[in-house]
């Protein structure tokens, strides 16, 4: 598919987009247009298939499931179901459509799906990245403050002698989930990034726990 005409596609998906809810802060169009952006540097680098990817990428969070929603595990197969629509009613190239949808349903980390192909590893590798480093502690952050969650538990705030549990504190997220992801990246470009990344999230656990 031609850059431009792909461009004029992602107009049509940030206007439709705009005009949507979002599931939490974390999940806005700001969010989406970060993992459009790095989904497009691994895909130019990886020679992975533009008009998959970038798609994917903008309407992989297209159906709003907040995180304390019985839904959530179930996000990523909604928002491919409703890509699949949305792109068949606007007339996107069929061939691409399967390709997408399945980028879109691997994206998730709780839905636990295999990437069979290129195009959904970059995907998938674009949102997880948007999950560490500084951007993810400011994510995790805002979304514990809207579900009114606690900084830290009051007893083992760090999680040494419990299991983490991030339905009771914002600090257990970072070990039930975000700590976990520096080795489950495809891309050697998200490999390396990520390690970078991870560690940024380590040195500000001891910043406040020393603090704390």
């Amino acid at each position: 598919m031609q850059s431009q005409l792909l461009s004029q596609w992602e107009n049509r998906f940030e206007q439709w987009l705009m005009a949507q809810d979002h599931a939490d802060a974390a999940h806005d169009i700001t969010h989406i247009k970060r993992v459009v952006k790095t989904a497009r540097q691994l895909a130019k680098a990886e020679g992975a298939e533009l008009a998959v990817v970038i798609p994917a990428a903008w309407l992989h969070d297209c159906v709003a499931v907040a995180k304390d929603d019985p839904r959530r595990p179930m996000a990523s197969a909604l928002a491919a179901e409703k890509a699949g629509e949305l792109l068949t009613s606007w007339d996107y190239t069929s061939q691409y459509v399967p390709a997408i949808q399945h980028a879109i349903e691997a994206h998730s980390f709780s839905a636990d799906i295999d990437c069979e192909t290129l195009e959904a590893q970059i995907v998938q590798d674009a949102d997880r990245m948007d999950a560490i480093g500084a951007i993810g502690v400011a994510r995790t952050l805002t979304v514990g403050t809207e579900l009114g969650h606690p900084l830290t538990h009051i007893k083992d705030p760090f999680c040494y002698h419990r299991t983490p549990d991030d339905r009771l504190a914002m600090v257990d997220h970072f070990y039930t989930k975000l700590l976990h992801l520096k080795d489950r990246f495809h891309t050697d470009a998200a490999k390396h990034e990520a390690q970078r990344r991870h560690q940024f999230m380590l040195d500000f656990l001891k910043q406040l726990e020393s603090e704390v």
